[in-house]
């Protein structure tokens, strides 16, 4: 640089600053330097400041350092920004959710859904016609008004039947000396005694007829797509298959029973019992389970029959 140049910075003289200037643009045209690219700053020339140097600083230095100070700020930014990721906000949306479901639960839940769920708790019935809507007040609505349609009239009857289905099990059952054993799902009233005993009494006449004889089923194994054929001398020729003898069907509170000597009956009988059974239990009074066998179920007690203690009896 010039010496014109050096004394320009350096000279204090206020009164030369017009012409250091203009002494300047020559210097920087001599060079090929854009003269735009330098912006005129004043000259510092106080009394005070007479041994300060003033520093001239472009504009490609200011946007420099403008650009390092939008980076600085924008790592800043970054840096505090880090807690609203979107697996954050997602979280943050979830527990807002979840606050405002249980704060709904707690003031806006339906006074009649909360009675629902408290019954659930001993109704094993209602448990299974809610299911898995517990907790959701539109869905409970919707089981209990669809179960409301399907019993129709017979909705509001003093017992109604199961929707769940009875357990069967077998224990060492002899087919010839053997109890059937019936667990109710409470103490039968005298219309349901009379119910249970007339299907089982209808069951042991068929029996005792032959309708159980598996060596005569011409018309269950033939196809109905054309009219099929019956061969009544086959029928009248066949071994004959008869229940022999059954005992009163009794009761003592929810437990029931009937002794059964099946003869020559076909297993076929059991099958039959057992789909009368389904739909009794299904529509009229409620099956838990049905045991075939056992000398001794539940609180059963040999030899009490008073009335007085739940006894009640139906006679075949």
């Amino acid at each position: 640089m010039s010496m014109a140049v050096k004394g320009f910075f350096c000279n204090p003289n206020a009164s030369k600053i017009e012409t250091h200037h203009h002494l300047l643009r020559q210097v920087l045209a001599r060079q090929s330097f854009p003269i735009s690219s330098f912006p005129s700053y004043p000259i510092l020339n106080n009394d005070d400041d007479k041994n300060k140097t003033p520093i001239l600083r472009t504009r490609a230095a200011a946007a420099a350092e403008d650009s390092n100070s939008t980076v600085s700020v924008s790592s800043t930014s970054d840096v505090k920004g880090s807690g609203t990721t979107a697996r954050g906000r997602r979280l943050l949306k979830i527990r807002e959710e979840k606050r405002k479901r249980e704060f709904d639960r707690l003031h806006n839940y339906p006074s009649w859904a909360k009675v629902l769920e408290n019954a659930c708790k001993d109704d094993e019935e209602l448990r299974a016609v809610l299911g898995d809507s517990i907790g959701d007040p539109e869905q409970m609505r919707k089981r209990i008004e669809e179960r409301v349609r399907k019993k129709g009239r017979d909705f509001n009857k003093k017992k109604t039947g199961s929707l769940l289905a009875f357990k069967v099990t077998f224990r060492d059952f002899n087919p010839l000396d053997s109890y059937i054993w019936f667990e109710l799902y409470g103490s039968p009233s005298d219309r349901e005694v009379n119910l249970i005993g007339s299907v089982i009494q209808s069951w042991y006449v068929m029996g005792r007829l032959g309708a159980f004889n598996s060596s005569n089923l011409q018309v269950g194994n033939a196809s109905m797509e054309y009219d099929p054929l019956y061969d009544a001398d086959k029928g009248f020729n066949v071994m004959p298959s008869s229940f022999h003898d059954i005992s009163d069907v009794e009761f003592q509170d929810n437990w029931g029973r009937v002794w059964v000597d099946l003869g020559t009956s076909d297993f076929l009988s059991i099958d039959v019992l057992l789909n009368c059974m389904t739909v009794l239990s299904a529509d009229y009074l409620g099956i838990q389970q049905i045991v075939f066998g056992g000398r001794q179920m539940g609180d059963w007690e040999e030899g009490m029959t008073n009335p007085d203690y739940g006894y009640k009896y139906f006679k075949i």
